[in-house]
């Protein structure tokens, strides 16, 4: 028997031990998880990106010029490049998923930062913070993705409560985008845009009046232009308007509505008005059609020009068209042919007592103008400012002018001139000077100068005899006079004689008188002396006669 062997011993009970992770490696996880969860964050919160398209890149940097939407930041510029033909920058913004919506087609963009003009400053806040891009949000549904920026701010946003006006001017002045509007001295809007019209004869000028002031806008509104300070010196004196200190730097435009009595209708967004030149114009009373007629003047009216104002009896009826060179033939002389707008309508009620007659309106002045231009009737350029030289045109009847024809069928008519005011006087120095030349000036000189030199000699005599002699004379009259004082003083003793001499001149006299009243009364005393009766009589004092000079009469 073979021993038994031990058996063989089995397969060796192999015991993995099971490795467990690390916990290092809980921190990347997390770390993993933290970064994947910011960027699914970053993912779902940003929204669109936007390419703008600026001038310059003045005032932005990439990742860290903001966009702001009323104020609150909507998105981040996160580059700055130049676009292919290099004239403008292209700054790519990112917007946040909440600002989705500002990428209208017609939303707007521009870059604030610190502005001066003449509307005022703007833009001060962003020299601490810093510029940054403004957005107007649209309306329209469709969205963009490049816009064009806008390189002044908008004056009028997206949402803003108001209408919009659009004014016709015959030229922009000194109006600009953002020049105000005012309803009585208020502001109540603001020019928005303007452009050049098609046709190149006017301007289209863009105002946005504001809620609740444009409901003042109405069919009888009317605008005019109050840029500047209207100077006017009229017969109560200096006058000066302006609107506001705005207007004079930086122009405006003012309205208001005529007051008819008729119904107003409230005026629709985008309604056409003409802008005047000034409230006067604006505000006057609709003209009508106007008639042309041509004026021939056979000098030069340097000062006339287009718009000046023609009048007929000091009432203005119309406005000059045209100015211009011209040449006569017939006279072989150069001419200025003036022609004139007239507007019958501001004659008012006279028209209702013309005569009327036959015939269309062109037939009917014609007829009329001549039986005016019988009496009279002349054009005349008069002046309107001695100091500017300004002319205007004046219809007036000169009853002394030379007669004159009138082409009733000529088309313009032709009106009749004669030589203004300035005219005549020229003509009348010049009449004058004329016969000044005509004087014998030089004879007239000699003789004048022969009659100077004979002056000069008696002067020159009565200046060396006349004169020492003269005050020779005048000392001795002075003396004279001296001496007669001295006499005719109360004190002096020629005067003290006289008057004793004429003391006893008087008493004589009166003793005279009383001897003849003795007399008167005895005669006989002469042969018979004086009766005893008769007591010698003692004078009785007068009036005139001193106590003193009192004494009895004897015969």
């Amino acid at each position: 028997m073979n021993p038994s062997f031990p058996s063989e011993p089995g397969t060796p009970v192999v015991s993995t031990r099971r490795r467990r992770p690390s916990l290092i490696w809980l921190v990347p996880t997390v770390a993993a998880v933290i970064g994947l969860s910011m960027l699914m964050h970053a993912w779902l919160s940003s929204g669109p990106v936007i390419t703008i398209d600026f001038m310059t890149a003045a005032g932005l940097e990439a990742g860290k010029t903001p966009v702001k939407y009323k104020d609150v930041t909507v998105g981040m510029v996160s580059a700055i490049d130049l676009s292919p033909d290099g004239s403008r920058v292209v700054a790519t913004v990112q917007l946040d998923q909440s600002a989705a919506s500002l990428d209208r087609v017609d939303s707007r963009f521009w870059v604030v930062r610190p502005r001066i003009g003449l509307g005022g400053v703007s833009g001060i806040d962003t020299l601490l913070s810093g510029a940054y891009i403004a957005v107007d949000k649209g309306n329209a549904n469709a969205s963009g993705k490049r816009f064009l920026g806008l390189e002044t701010p908008p004056t009028v946003t997206h949402g803003s409560q108001g209408r919009s006006f659009v004014l016709r001017a015959r030229d922009l002045g000194s109006i600009d985008i953002g020049s105000p509007v005012y309803f009585r001295r208020i502001q109540v809007g603001q020019v928005a845009s303007y452009r050049l019209a098609e046709d190149g004869r006017q301007v289209d000028l863009q105002v946005f009046i504001n809620a609740p002031y444009d409901r003042f806008v109405t069919s009888a509104t009317r605008f005019w232009n109050a840029s500047g300070v209207d100077v006017s010196l009229g017969a109560d004196g200096l006058k000066l308007n302006t609107q506001s200190l705005a207007t004079v730097m930086a122009g405006g435009i003012a309205f208001a509505t005529l007051v008819h009595g008729g119904a107003e209708v409230r005026a629709v967004s985008g309604a056409v008005y003409d802008l005047a030149k000034d409230e006067k114009e604006a505000m006057a009373s609709t003209d009508g059609p106007a008639q042309f007629f041509q004026l021939v003047f056979a000098h030069s009216l340097r000062g006339l020009v287009v718009g000046a104002p023609v009048e007929f009896f000091g009432q203005s009826i119309g406005e000059v068209a045209s100015v211009r060179l011209d040449y006569a033939p017939g006279k072989q002389k150069f001419v200025t042919a003036v022609g004139i707008n007239v507007y019958p309508s501001r004659l008012g009620s006279v028209l209702e007592k013309l005569p009327k007659s036959a015939g269309d309106t062109e037939r009917r002045t014609a007829q009329f103008l001549a039986g005016m231009v019988a009496h009279g009737l002349r054009a005349q350029a008069r002046s309107g400012n001695l100091l500017t030289g300004q002319l205007y045109i004046s219809l007036d009847f000169l009853p002394r002018s030379p007669p004159a024809n009138f082409d009733v069928d000529a088309r313009p008519l032709v009106l009749p001139t004669v030589n203004g005011d300035l005219d005549q006087i020229q003509e009348q120095i010049a009449s004058i000077v004329g016969k000044l030349d005509k004087l014998p000036l030089e004879s007239i000189g000699q003789h004048v100068d022969a009659s100077l030199k004979d002056l000069d000699e008696v002067l020159r005599q009565l200046h060396g005899q006349v004169l020492p002699e003269a005050t020779q004379s005048l000392k001795q009259v002075r003396s004279a006079l001296g001496a007669a004082q001295g006499l005719v003083d109360p004190q002096a003793p020629l005067q003290q004689n006289i008057g004793q001499t004429l003391e006893q001149v008087q008493r004589a006299a009166r003793s005279i008188r009383e001897f003849l009243d003795m007399l008167k009364r005895h005669p006989e005393s002469l042969l018979r002396g004086l009766p005893k009766s008769s007591a010698p009589s003692v004078a009785a004092p007068t009036d005139d006669t001193h106590p003193s000079q009192i004494s009895r009469t004897v015969p």
